[in-house]
């Protein structure tokens, strides 16, 4: 199955659910046009579909092998990866100063969403580079960033991330890794990691491992976790790789999906401690791992977006062959693509709607994270980091919940072809399984959103969210856009909904019962997501609307208007049921859980 790149609904959806025109009027992006935004989303399209997703049925079929300490990745992929970098493409939102171009975050959200489209397994591990350099720009000493940034922003190198320990997943309280000045500058690190992705691959000549670990008078729990940078090879002056540090990879995971990404068991200090050095400072490295964990979640969204996308095309694509009773309106004794039974376009609609709003979230997060770094102003910057920062767990969890549920439903659509491997459908529901799992399961996802995001500036940020989309409905109940239907009033009752359940939870977190809140925070998550995603849909339909009443008769807009409708209609109602369960589930979950769960 090919992909195509949905190249003009991504544009659409940087323009008119993430604000691009208004951010270019206000000098956001300089003089970036959404005409080159265009020409380099197809340019990214092109490579994606024609290199990396012919290689994603031969690295689920390979996998990574590991022997001897070294892993081997699938055939092509060291190749392809080569062509990948020296194209430009992971260098694409770095700064200038350190050979990267400068593009958007907004643009480097779509680009992303087309490499895990195509090849979720491949994608992964641009994207934990990508955490790397942020990290170092953040939080990396001037000698760190010289030799390092240059080779992580080209793709000449790869970075990693060493969070989880055995006894040591979420809670990173319980880490036991250890550090110990070397009287040099440097440290030598001890321990093991688990669940390093790309830990060790035959792509690079050199990995760069940012690592978390304890120094010997460190506070307990999550006080006193210090960061580390600690290569694969120990560069020369010049940033040579030289001779090779004590750190190796015991194993790989043998996993449910994304087999072509080694999935490794990292050993740190064989013979007396791996060389390190501090990133940022002392017992302050959650801090540090949070920027490269921030950028991740994001990246994690969007591989829920990519997925959702991915199975949606394959799903389409086998409706539009496979030939199963006779459809409403067909020929007596004819055999109908499936793709005209109303049940199997109900499916196929959701698919394409879900995958349609999770895109509005995570480019959305990508254009605040951009005015939190582009905008004129210290209070405009401002505004957009704590937008950035509320939606973050919205684009992680919601749209990785979504990723799943569509893969799922393209295996349903399939019927039992789906549950055979050789359609490739179920390779999607495999991979996108993880999604909700690892950068922060969704669950913990949910607890950051109502514990730390609502409460920000007293409740305003969500305050704002929320009002962007009464505005929403404003302009859409005047707008009179054919064909929407009864979109503009169900965004209204979602919207309410939403600031219903926002008060309740700020009034619960207040109050003597705050596990009450966190026992409804994962559905209180989902209502967000479901608001924030017809309001971004809405937007886009608006914009179609008026296109198509100055004459413009390009048929995506009328597709458009009516994935908005399908969505207001066929998911937005759940944006009731679940206030329900926020303003009186909690105290089941909390009075029901000892006796429930007894055996």
């Amino acid at each position: 199955m090919t992909y195509v790149a949905p190249v003009n609904d991504m544009v659409e959806t940087i323009r008119w659910a993430a604000g691009f025109d208004q951010a270019v009027a206000e000098g956001v992006y300089g003089d970036l046009s959404i005409d080159l935004v265009a020409a380099v989303l197809e340019e990214a399209g092109r490579f994606a579909g024609e290199r990396l997703a012919p290689l994603n049925r031969v690295g689920d079929e390979t996998g990574a092998k590991w022997a001897d300490g070294a892993v081997t990745t699938p055939p092509g992929w060291k190749e392809t990866y080569a062509d990948w970098t020296a194209a430009g493409w992971n260098a694409l939102p770095a700064p200038e100063e350190w050979g990267g171009q400068g593009l958007p975050a907004v643009v480097q959200a779509a680009c992303s969403e087309m490499w895990n489209a195509a090849n979720m397994a491949f994608a992964l591990a641009p994207l934990l580079s990508a955490g790397a350099v942020e990290a170092l720009l953040a939080h990396g000493s001037d000698e760190l960033k010289r030799i390092y940034l240059p080779r992580l922003v080209s793709g000449e190198w790869t970075g990693t991330m060493n969070l989880t320990e055995p006894q040591a997943g979420s809670d990173l309280a319980a880490l036991r890794a250890r550090a110990v000045p070397d009287g040099d500058g440097a440290y030598r690190i001890t321990g093991q990691k688990i669940f390093i992705t790309y830990g060790e691959h035959d792509m690079t000549d050199n990995i760069v491992h940012l690592v978390l670990a304890r120094l010997p008078d460190a506070p307990p729990g999550t006080r006193g976790i210090s960061l580390f940078l600690v290569p694969k090879f120990i560069p020369d002056a010049d940033g040579r790789p030289g001779r090779r540090n004590d750190v190796r990879c015991a194993s790989i995971e043998r996993k449910l999906g994304i087999h072509g990404s080694p999935t490794c068991v990292m050993v740190y200090g064989d013979q007396g401690g791996a060389t390190g050095w501090l990133v940022g400072e002392e017992n302050r490295g959650l801090n540090c791992m949070f920027t490269m964990m921030n950028a991740a979640r994001l990246a994690v969204g969007l591989q829920g977006v990519a997925i959702a996308d991915r199975a949606y095309q394959q799903a389409r694509a086998y409706a539009g062959e496979r030939r199963q009773g006779r459809a409403p309106g067909a020929p007596a004794g004819e055999m109908s693509p499936i793709i005209r039974h109303p049940n199997v376009q109900r499916k196929l609609l959701a698919m394409k709607a879900l995958a349609a709003a999770a895109r509005v979230i995570c480019y959305r997060t990508a254009a605040a994270l951009d005015r939190a770094h582009r905008a004129a102003t210290p209070e405009e910057r401002a505004r957009g980091a704590a937008h950035a920062s509320l939606l973050t767990p919205v684009a992680k969890a919601w749209s990785t919940d979504m990723g799943v549920k569509a893969a799922s439903i393209g295996v349903q659509v399939h019927g039992g072809m789906g549950f055979i491997e050789e359609t490739g459908a179920a390779q999607y529901l495999r991979d996108a399984r993880i999604a909700p799992i690892y950068e922060g399961t969704n669950g913990i996802q949910a607890i950051d959103l109502v514990t730390r995001k609502l409460p920000m500036n007293g409740g305003k940020v969500v305050e704002a969210a929320i009002a962007a989309m009464r505005q929403t409905v404003t302009r859409a109940a005047s707008a009179g856009v054919p064909g929407l239907g009864a979109a503009a009033a169900r965004l209204r009752d979602a919207a309410e909904s939403l600031d219903r359940a926002t008060a309740f939870m700020l009034q619960t977190l207040a109050g003597d019962r705050p596990d009450t809140a966190l026992a409804v925070a994962a559905p209180y998550l989902r209502l967000f997501g479901v608001a924030e995603g017809l309001d971004g849909l809405v937007n886009i339909a608006l914009a179609a609307g008026k296109a198509m009443a100055g004459g413009d008769s390009n048929p995506a807009h009328a597709g458009r208007i009516a994935v908005a409708r399908f969505f207001a209609d066929n998911i937005a109602p759940e944006a009731q049921a679940l206030e329900t369960i926020v303003l009186g589930g909690g105290e089941a979950v909390l009075g029901g859980a000892e006796a429930a769960l007894a055996g």
